[in-house]
């Protein structure tokens, strides 16, 4: 089983974060900030792990939670991975919701990445910030050591945009860390 636990406690946030990769998309998320929370489950259950966090802010402020749950997830998913033998380590997904629709790519490359393309102008969604956003995949792989790519190519929602971009990263992660038959490192260097 490729599993992982990353406890994360700093002066600002107590996060916990409990990572099987080869779960059944069962999930509990404890974190206050509601709209967070939402998209975190979509996360695991559009991943297919098993997903367990708790995020509590020690500070009150949302950056640092949020910040400090992509700390602990990259954490997580790079030590679930371990030496990656037998990943497919590229995925990609392109994924409708209503008006939206996001693609993205991810490459488990050990090179850490990330770039989020859209178009959403709402300062909030609900209680989140959507300037967190790129933030939070930023700091997933910089941690994860994964490249991703997100780009928004229709939409006017931001509610909805926002669902499909990490509905699509889970999707397009859960076909990179898919394991086949072989053990070799996915790469001609030989190594991750």
């Amino acid at each position: 089983m490729r599993e992982s636990q990353i406890d994360r406690k700093t002066r600002e946030t107590e996060i916990s974060v409990k990572l099987n990769i080869d779960g059944s998309s069962k999930y509990n998320i404890n974190c206050e900030f509601k709209f967070f929370k939402h998209m975190l489950e979509q996360f695991a259950y559009h991943s297919g792990f098993d997903v367990d966090i708790n995020a509590v802010s020690l500070d009150g402020d949302e950056h640092h939670l949020v910040e400090d749950v992509a700390l602990a997830l990259g954490c997580a998913l790079s030590d679930a991975l371990k030496d990656k033998k037998g990943i497919n380590r590229y995925g990609q997904f392109i994924l409708p919701m209503d008006d939206a629709l996001v693609m993205c790519a991810v490459d488990l490359s050990g090179r850490p990445y990330s770039k989020v393309t859209s178009t959403i102008t709402e300062e909030k969604i609900s209680d989140f910030s959507t300037i967190l956003i790129p933030h939070f995949f930023n700091s997933l792989a910089q941690n994860a050591g994964m490249c991703v790519h997100i780009k928004q190519l229709e939409g006017t929602d931001a509610h909805h945009t926002a669902e499909a971009m990490f509905k699509s990263f889970a999707r397009a992660l859960k076909q990179a860390v898919t394991a086949g038959n072989s053990e070799e490192i996915p790469s001609t260097k030989g190594i991750l």
